[in-house]
């Protein structure tokens, strides 16, 4: 699938099952291969959560997340990356949680974050994306790097993985810990600047509210 292909899902992702091969939302997906239905067993939870993106539904709050962990995580080309000081630099910073097996929120969430930049154009500046593997694991760095060129990733988004105690210790400090993977829920965190509050959108958005609530982030 090419970044046109998937950047139009995004738009309209109301259809999101429009992304073949790489999503399933139904209330109880099942995924065709090899003639045979693979049914959702551990998915079936995260596929009821996916089948509520057609609302582009989400909660919308302001956090202070002060207690950032200062750990180590890696890129997809495999470099060391320090994430206090990399959500300390002085650009604006929009971050989610993903894994790359997941075959139904995630590639949603990645498609969204892959469009967002291109509906603000030029307001998007220096916006840094950063997506963290909650299954890191299984997570290579060469398997984020697959990932992030299935969705047209540029250097303006940074994935990352790490050990799992640091992952989690990251997730914690974000309130968005769950011990199984698969019951993890869409969470989008925008902060604008560094010392400025975060907003936290619980739930689906679709890349224009994403945009529309960056250009509002960055009101003074």
């Amino acid at each position: 699938m090419n970044k046109t292909s998937i950047a139009a899902c995004a738009r309209h992702f109301v259809d999101a099952a429009c992304l073949v091969g790489s999503v399933a939302l139904t209330s109880a997906p099942a995924l065709a291969h090899g003639g045979h239905d693979v049914a959702a067993m551990d998915h079936a939870r995260h596929g009821a959560m996916a089948a509520v993106a057609g609302s582009a539904d989400y909660k919308r709050s302001q956090r202070t997340y002060e207690a950032i962990p200062d750990v180590v995580l890696v890129d997809a080309d495999a470099r060391p990356v320090r994430l206090r000081a990399l959500l300390a630099d002085s650009g604006p910073v929009m971050l989610n949680f993903i894994f790359t097996t997941c075959t139904t929120i995630c590639p949603v969430m990645s498609a969204v974050f892959a469009d967002v930049r291109t509906r603000l154009g030029d307001e998007s500046g220096n916006l840094r994306m950063v997506s963290i593997s909650i299954d890191p694991e299984n997570d290579t760095p060469a398997q984020l790097g697959a990932y992030a060129k299935k969705f047209g990733g540029d250097a303006h988004w940074t994935l990352l993985t790490g050990r799992a105690q640091d992952v989690a210790a990251v997730q914690r400090a974000f309130d968005s810990y769950d011990s199984d993977k698969m019951n993890h829920r869409p969470l989008t965190l925008l902060r604008a600047a560094p010392g400025r509050q975060w907003v936290r959108i619980d739930g689906f958005a679709t890349a224009d509210q994403l945009a529309g609530e960056y250009r509002s982030a960055m009101t003074p």
